[in-house]
């Protein structure tokens, strides 16, 4: 009974852990769909300047995981956000976004950002 009792819970641990660790070093696809929104947004040169360094570090470090459908949806979301910077109307919302979530994917490293993500939502 001990025995089984020991098997049961190094297994609950291992799963656990795994899971865990797995959570932690990765960034999900919908963090670098956002983080290529937020390096658009950037990039349109019409909002606040914000650390382009470190979103391109933080870009590049999580792009080799990405499939080719994730690769193919961030350029659109970057070029989506650099056409919708181009208005004077939404240049508010979108600065927030840049100076507020967008905070999230500068000056730390995805494995850090994974649970720091921001509250913004991509639209269609």
């Amino acid at each position: 009974m001990s025995t089984v009792a020991t098997a049961i819970a190094a297994v609950g641990l291992i799963a656990a852990t795994s899971g865990a660790a797995l959570a932690a070093g990765q960034v999900t696809d919908m963090d670098y769909l956002k983080a290529s929104r937020c390096r658009g947004l950037d990039a349109s040169g019409k909002l606040s300047p914000v650390d382009s360094k470190a979103l391109d570090s933080y870009l590049k470090a999580a792009e080799p995981t990405r499939s080719v459908v994730v690769l193919q949806r961030a350029q659109i979301e970057e070029t989506k956000a650099k056409r919708e910077a181009r208005y004077q109307d939404s240049r508010d919302r979108l600065n927030a976004e840049l100076t507020g979530p967008c905070m999230a994917y500068m000056g730390a490293s995805p494995a850090a950002t994974a649970s720091a993500k921001g509250g913004e939502t991509l639209q269609n």
